[in-house]
């Protein structure tokens, strides 16, 4: 049996990213990281903190779960609403999830108004997100494919173009194939394998999850 829920494509940040902009000579400077939980998030923060000890605001926003189930802000010491909430919300609009970003600000010696700080944070944490790098999660099946060696070509075909790669590989007295598929291709897949080897395959559903799809 495969699975046929429907789950959307998650975007997450695969790694740390920076991006800084200048707004009347007050630099913001915008860092982002991949974090699964509220403590990762605030170890995050205080190493931010740490490093930009001579800054005037280190404000923060974190988006934790693949349903943003947590949701943080802070404007530390900026006006109320003028910079955690904006940040938050781009990065909610962005569809990234499971990151954090701290924003740095340097300030310059004029003040912004309410309107652009909300812009100036807003536009940071857009940068931050144009230099981090960026991955899809897929929800799918973990297949396992047993077949013989005189049709494990054709399985390494079919999967070569769906850019599908296997987890594991062991070649003993057939080979076994763990892959992960996505959800979408299932039934379609299926019936290929099946149409390839004449019915000799036998293809095991295994865990239902989120991956990282390849060339996404």
């Amino acid at each position: 049996m495969f699975c046929m829920s429907k789950h959307p494509d998650i975007l997450v940040a695969l790694g740390e990213g920076t991006g800084e902009i200048e707004e009347k000579k007050s630099r913001f400077i915008a860092t982002l990281r991949p974090v699964s939980t509220e403590e990762e998030a605030a170890a995050f923060l205080a190493e931010m903190k740490k490093k930009y000890w001579d800054a005037r605001h280190n404000c923060s926003a974190m988006v934790i779960g693949y349903g943003a189930e947590l949701t943080r802000c802070s404007d530390d010491g900026e006006p109320s609403g003028t910079a955690g909430r904006p940040m938050l919300e781009t990065l909610l609009g962005s569809g990234v999830r499971n990151v954090a970003v701290v924003v740095t600000r340097y300030f310059g010696g004029t003040l912004l108004g309410t309107g652009g700080l909300v812009r100036a944070y807003t536009a940071a944490v857009r940068e931050g997100l144009a230099h981090t790098p960026i991955g899809t999660r897929t929800y799918g099946c973990t297949l396992t494919l047993a077949t013989d060696y005189n049709d494990i070509g054709k399985i390494l075909y079919l999967l070569g173009q769906r850019s599908l790669e296997p987890l594991s590989s062991d070649y003993g007295a057939e080979v076994v194939l763990t892959v992960p598929v996505p959800e979408a291709a299932l039934a379609s897949l299926e019936k290929e394998f099946t149409e390839a080897t004449s019915g000799r395959i036998r293809i095991e559903e295994g865990p239902k999850e989120y991956y990282l799809i390849p060339g996404k």
